[in-house]
């Protein structure tokens, strides 16, 4: 009955509570008039008088002791107690059924990356099974090619053989009837033997066998690409909290704005790298090699452009100090070999080697009183002014250039013009594409621009951060999807890998022969 009682009474919480605090019953004390009230708030109301006035009768009640010496309600104490524990109850279910469904979703996360991951490793399973089977049919076939090759060769030397062995035989016939006929009185004077001997004679010196063994010849990435395993970003807060990729890096292998780019005909990758004062050198494959230490007149640290490869495997580099800007020719290794001055204009330049005139072509762009205006300097490797290109054509801020030394065209992207200006060997002016008005394949802000083995021109778009392909009349053919966000300078290698600097980045992607771009 008291515990039906307890449920009962704390249902009703209004009579358990003080009408001075408006809160449950704190030490409640009872008044002669039969109203409870907090030991604390009685105190207060009390102010210290021997005598007070019920808050809710006006009964005036004697305390010269104090309120303390007021009888207790037991009574309503537990259950207020009662009730405060029930409050406390129920909050610690409420926290721990809290706790359970963030657990059931650490669990239901838990479901859903072990569903991803094998789905994922079905994926990667499942293209390492395809990969395989295409080495497999192309070993088959390899070594189909290799039989093939190797039984017309054995064809040939049994052929040869049999026509020798057919000689040997009548040589040998023809000697046995000379040697039966000797023993005879007229042998020395039968004609057809010496005849026989004679032809014989003559064929001996055989001609070898002209065979053709075939030559294996692996492609050029040791191991097959399956794909990639990437993590992507995370939400902005997180991002925050893990940190963020610094550009400014100085280490070996980092960069501070990749400006230019060049492969040598061994596969080593230069990178100009603008604000780090120096030029790092890699492999095809990605790999950090060494570095260079660039300098200009004075000893002062020199900020490289632009950089291209000479028909000798040397390095011609534009760049400037605080007071000057230059060209200078380097070997692989970074000993200075020659270098000339360039009249200072403080906008970025660009280089190429016509090697077969063995021409240095420089970009550059001055400000004139109402606008800008470029050209292209054709010098000699020793600093003498052979010719300039552009001016008629009307340049504004010609950046990058690329000689094609097959078409024997020099190639031109103006970032200024939004277009890619084309001249002949000589200097002459060609055609324009890639206008900001020409439709699809119009180019924004342009900037590193190369030629593929066929010709083609690849051009970096400063516009969303594409590469465009254009045949070699400047016709266009397809957007080169990239993740690239801000390509810069790009070059092709020996093998028609195509390497991009990726300014915005910091870094330099290279793309396998044939990436996505034929």
């Amino acid at each position: 009955m008291a515990a039906a009682s307890t449920i009962s009474d704390t249902r009703n919480p209004e009579e358990l509570t003080c009408s001075i605090c408006l809160e449950l019953f704190t030490r409640p004390k009872v008044l002669p008039c039969i109203h409870t009230f907090c030991q604390d708030c009685l105190q207060h109301h009390a102010d210290g008088k021997d005598a007070f006035q019920c808050p809710i009768c006006r009964l005036v009640v004697p305390c010269p002791q104090g309120v303390t010496v007021l009888p207790d309600n037991f009574k309503a104490g537990r259950k207020c107690e009662t009730l405060k524990q029930k409050a406390l109850i129920t909050e610690g279910r409420d926290i721990m059924e809290s706790n359970i469904s963030f657990v059931r979703g650490l669990r239901e996360e838990e479901i859903r990356l072990n569903e991803q991951k094998q789905q994922r490793d079905n994926s990667i399973i499942q293209a390492y099974n395809q990969m395989v089977q295409k080495l497999a049919e192309r070993r088959d076939h390899l070594l189909s090619e290799s039989q093939q090759n190797h039984r017309e060769n054995l064809e040939r030397i049994q052929q040869e053989r049999d026509r020798v062995l057919a000689d040997v035989n009548g040589l040998s016939t023809a000697c046995d009837r000379a040697e039966q006929e000797m023993e005879q009185e007229n042998a020395g004077k039968n004609p057809f033997f010496a005849a026989v001997v004679e032809m014989f004679r003559l064929r001996a010196a055989q001609t070898p066998v002209q065979t053709q063994p075939a030559v294996f010849q692996p492609t050029d990435t040791n191991v097959p690409v399956l794909g990639h395993v990437t993590v992507p970003p995370l939400p902005s807060t997180a991002k925050q909290a893990a940190g963020t990729l610094d550009r400014g890096a100085s280490g070996a292998g980092q960069f501070k704005d990749p400006s230019g780019v060049a492969v040598s005909e061994e596969g080593e990758i230069f990178v100009a790298d603008y604000r780090n004062q120096r030029m790092k050198v890699f492999s095809l494959q990605g790999t950090y090699v060494r570095q260079l230490l660039l300098f200009g007149p004075g000893g002062q640290k020199m900020y490289p452009h632009d950089v291209a490869m000479d028909g000798e495997g040397n390095l011609w580099v534009v760049g400037n100090t605080e007071s000057a800007e230059f060209a200078v020719q380097y070997t692989k290794q970074g000993r200075v070999l020659r270098k000339f001055d360039l009249q200072k204009t403080g906008w970025y330049r660009g280089v190429a080697v016509d090697t077969r005139k063995t021409h240095i072509l420089i970009t550059k762009t001055k400000e004139g009183l109402f606008n800008k205006h470029g050209e292209v300097q054709v010098f000699k490797p020793d600093g003498r002014l052979v010719q300039t290109i552009g001016r008629k054509q009307g340049m504004k801020n010609p950046w990058y250039i690329a000689v094609n030394r097959e078409a024997r065209k020099i190639l031109v992207s103006d970032w200024g013009n939004n277009c890619v200006f084309v001249y002949n060997k000589d200097g002459q002016f060609l055609f324009q594409f890639g206008c900001w008005n020409s439709g699809e394949g119009k180019l924004y802000h342009p900037c590193g621009i190369c030629t593929d083995r066929v010709g083609n021109i690849i051009v970096a778009n400063g516009k969303g951060g594409a590469l465009e392909l254009f045949d070699k009349t400047g016709r266009f053919l397809k957007h080169i999807t990239t993740d690239i966000q801000a390509p810069q300078a790009i070059a092709m290698g020996p093998q028609g890998q195509l390497v991009v600097a990726d300014w915005a980045r910091g870094t330099v992607v290279i793309f396998r022969a044939n990436y996505n771009y034929q």
